[in-house]
């Protein structure tokens, strides 16, 4: 899924370097979508290149040279297909948790709390995050945002969830 993000970046910003692209990808918080590195981007970059889906331009940028990236013809049939092929897929979204709690009974009660209580914390900074992102970020492309407010609305439905876990396990040692 990195180069699709690579590619639909470059075609709105064409003319980015590298870090330009990475520095998008962490301010629209990308990593909701899809895990990345700096590493598995600069990767997927060189891969993208080598397969002649970019190519690099040589721009000055207050004097200093850099390689900037613009999609290529062949780039954007790739971009194209890329997009079909994400674009139709109706996977399920998973959380590892929800592999955990299959086996909730066979755990230690107050150690289960404890995950729970993981959960709760971890999921209310993605909120806050998603909600600081949609607050302040004028920028970001109206259906980014749609996902971003339905990831937001997910998020709260778990942390009802979560906090609904953590009520039947204390009424049932009431």
């Amino acid at each position: 899924m990195i180069p699709l993000l690579i590619l639909g970046l470059l075609k709105q910003n064409s003319g980015s370097y590298g870090y330009e692209l990475l520095a998008l990808m962490e301010e629209r918080h990308y990593k909701y979508i899809v895990n990345f590195t700096k590493g598995s981007f600069y990767y997927n970059l060189q891969q993208l290149e080598e397969k002649h889906y970019i190519k690099k331009i040589d721009q000055l940028d207050n004097t200093r040279e850099t390689n900037n990236y613009i999609i290529t013809e062949l780039g954007e049939k790739e971009f194209e297909k890329l997009m079909y092929k994400y674009g139709s897929k109706t996977e399920y979204v998973n959380l590892s948790f929800y592999s955990a709690m299959l086996f909730a009974n066979e755990y230690k009660e107050e150690e289960l709390i404890k995950l729970i209580e993981i959960q709760i914390e971890q999921t209310q900074v993605k909120i806050s995050l998603l909600e600081q992102s949609l607050k302040h970020n004028e920028t970001i492309p109206i259906y980014f945002r749609k996902m971003l407010e339905n990831s937001c609305s997910h998020h709260l439905v778990n942390v009802e969830w979560f906090e609904g876990l953590l009520k039947d396990i204390r009424n049932k040692n009431a």
